[in-house]
């Protein structure tokens, strides 16, 4: 059996109970080693078996789980935050069905949470932005063209960039073509809730120039849109007194 676990954004206690558990239980571990905070192999039990898939490709990383499968072990394979996004586990699960072998998926706290988080950001507000775009600028991996920077930018959602702190200089030259403004606030998480995370809040136009300042240029998350600001939003009506819901009765204001 192979679980596919959530390694969650980077502080060895965001991980989940279950994720923890089939650690604490696995034989094999296979673990994105480049992303995936190594504290939460302490879990592991005596013994396990622990491989770093970054230094493997694909079939090999198929070859471990197959010898384990053969002599009856349990293979967790560990990726960071969410396996869901940008986790490469389709590919992986197809082959696994390829041999007969069975898998389950435990989901791990994303990355984009941790960075909300570390900003006390709250990405829907009310009256600002109702829907939120996860994505990445195309490089070695290409995107679908109706997916580009430039058509998403044109709903003016909040947009959470990953994969893409590489070019931030043309992520951010690209937005404003697309119409966003300079003064668009963004921000920039590095390394979402490890002891060496940081976080910057910028604008459009200056956004490179942040990005260089404190010398980001991988592992971190790009945040643009007037979420950002956490400013000028509505009340909510859920918890407004005149507000009737399944649970309480609204108060008449003029009684």
């Amino acid at each position: 059996m192979v679980h596919f676990v959530g390694a969650g954004p980077g502080a060895k206690d965001l991980i989940t109970l279950r994720g923890k558990e089939l650690i604490e239980k696995a034989d094999v571990i296979i673990y994105a080693g480049s992303l995936v905070n190594p504290g939460l192999l302490d879990y592991a039990k005596e013994g396990c078996s622990i491989h770093d898939s970054s230094k493997l490709d694909i079939d090999e990383v198929l070859e471990i789980i197959k010898n384990a499968e053969k002599e009856g072990l349990t293979t967790v394979r560990l990726h960071t935050g969410d396996p869901s996004i940008y986790g490469a586990i389709r590919e992986q699960m197809d082959l696994l069905d390829k041999d007969g072998i069975s898998y389950d998926v435990t989901p791990g706290v994303s990355s984009f949470c941790g960075a909300a988080a570390s900003l006390n950001l709250e990405y829907t507000l009310p009256g600002i932005s109702q829907s939120v775009i996860i994505t990445r600028m195309e490089g070695r991996t290409k995107v679908p063209e109706k997916e580009s920077v430039e058509a998403l930018a044109a709903h003016e959602a909040t947009m959470v960039f990953f994969l893409s702190a590489g070019d931030s200089k043309r992520l951010s030259e690209r937005l404003i073509a697309a119409g966003l403004t300079e003064d668009t606030p963004c921000a920039i998480v590095y390394k979402a809730t490890w002891p060496d995370e940081k976080k910057v809040i910028c604008s459009l136009k200056t956004l490179p120039e942040a990005a260089s300042k404190e010398g980001i240029t991988k592992t971190a998350l790009i945040i643009v849109g007037k979420a950002v600001a956490q400013s000028g939003y509505e009340m909510s009506r859920l918890y407004a007194p005149e507000f009737t819901t399944e649970y309480r009765k609204g108060k008449n204001k003029d009684a």
